[in-house]
């Protein structure tokens, strides 16, 4: 049977406040061509299929369309919720469009009653896990601790009960929406720590054939049968050296995996540029850049005078600009904003309380802390979700 594994389609969103709607319409219009032109017999997506609880009109518009003209070619698609999705919003209505074979799965309870497909060869169940936030379903799951390994390892363990009962030969198909080690992140993506440990290891998926991931919007391969999609789209300049792609995955009669990529379309180059004003505007090595999304990061020892507007005229689709001067920190907000790069909010608040007090905070502090981080993210996790 062959799929087409994609994810973090992210309907709504914007590319620093430029508008990606016609994109996303390209490449929704791509993935159904590929449906259609490769043979896909069905489609997986692994959460995130829009970029924000409430999403706009647009948006919805969007995904009405592709799910009418997927049900039109007759090919199912497994479609789980992402940590930016609204769960309830996005499930309203799924038992009605699972009989025209669009199958949306958003509520942990059912993580473990698969979609059943098959082929000549037998049944493929395709188990969909939504997002798991660990504080909302360690009770559902019987979890031990409230974090994402000991959440998503439990839904696991009832899925392989499920699977332990249906016929020998019975292959499985996961979609799960997690950030699993080794993987490489990137800016675009929503932080998902809770309680200080976010990433869960590839071998929680052990004992099934095919893992079909989102959340992190890099194409990866983790093992061969583990691995993310990657977004269809640059949603920052993180991504500049991402190439987009879908999985085109095709399951064998004995579970073995053979998968190719499948590149989407592009609406514009991205490129992160840096040096001094008078340098970027006339280096010719920078003419590629010059119809190309830009983020530029000037070294200029002082503010050079009105330098968006002169980077415009040479890159007029210049959408950032950054000032980091050579010898120096003389701006205290970029210095400030370096320092905080790539760390979590609970080493933020635990530097700060050593900043202030002069020594860091105890065992007990720290956890209490983590507590109060865990129970704000539950609860916008409650709110977006109602």
């Amino acid at each position: 049977m062959r799929f087409l594994h994609t994810s973090d389609w992210h309907l709504g969103r914007s590319f620093h406040r430029v508008s990606l709607l016609d994109a996303q319409r390209a490449f929704l219009d791509h993935l159904v061509d590929t449906v259609r032109d490769q043979r896909v017999d069905a489609v997986l997506v692994a959460g995130d299929i829009y970029d924000r609880a409430v999403p706009p009109l647009s948006a919805v518009e969007l995904f009405d369309d592709v799910l009418h003209r997927l049900a039109d070619l007759g090919v199912p698609a497994v479609m789980t919720s992402g940590n930016h999705d609204s769960a309830r919003r996005l499930g309203v209505g799924a038992r009605v469009m699972g009989r025209a074979g669009i199958h949306l799965r958003t509520d942990p309870a059912d993580s473990h009653r698969p979609v059943l497909l098959a082929d000549p060869h037998g049944d493929i169940a395709v188990y969909g896990l939504p997002y798991l936030e660990p504080a909302l379903t360690r009770e559902e799951f019987a979890a031990d601790r409230a974090d994402h390994t000991a959440v998503l390892g439990a839904a696991m363990d009832r899925i392989r009960a499920d699977l332990a009962e249906r016929p020998d030969g019975t292959r499985a198909i996961v979609l799960a929406h997690a950030f699993v080690t080794g993987a490489a992140a990137c800016d675009s993506e929503r932080d998902i720590t809770a309680g200080g440990v976010e990433a869960v290891p590839a071998e929680i998926f052990d004992g099934v054939d095919y893992v079909a991931l989102g959340h992190l919007h890099g194409c990866q391969t983790l093992t061969d049968r583990v691995r993310y999609s990657g977004s269809p789209l640059a949603y920052s300049f993180s991504e500049e050296h991402h190439r987009k792609t879908m999985w085109l995955v095709d399951l064998g009669p004995d579970g073995t995996v053979a998968a190719e990529r499948v590149d989407t379309p592009v609406p514009r180059a991205l490129a992160r540029i840096r040096g001094g004003l008078d340098d970027l505007l006339a280096d010719p090595a920078l003419e590629r850049h010059e119809d190309s999304w830009v983020e530029a990061t000037l070294t200029d020892p002082f503010r050079p005078h009105e330098p968006m507007a002169a980077l415009a005229r040479r890159f007029p689709h210049i959408l950032s600009l950054a000032f980091e001067p050579e010898g120096g920190d003389d701006d205290p907000l970029a210095s400030y904003a370096r320092r905080l790069r790539g760390r979590t909010d609970q080493q933020i608040a635990e530097d700060f309380i050593t900043h202030v007090r002069g020594s860091a905070p105890a065992p007990h502090e720290s956890a209490t802390l983590r507590d109060a981080f865990d129970a704000v993210r539950a609860d916008t996790v409650r709110t977006e979700g109602a």
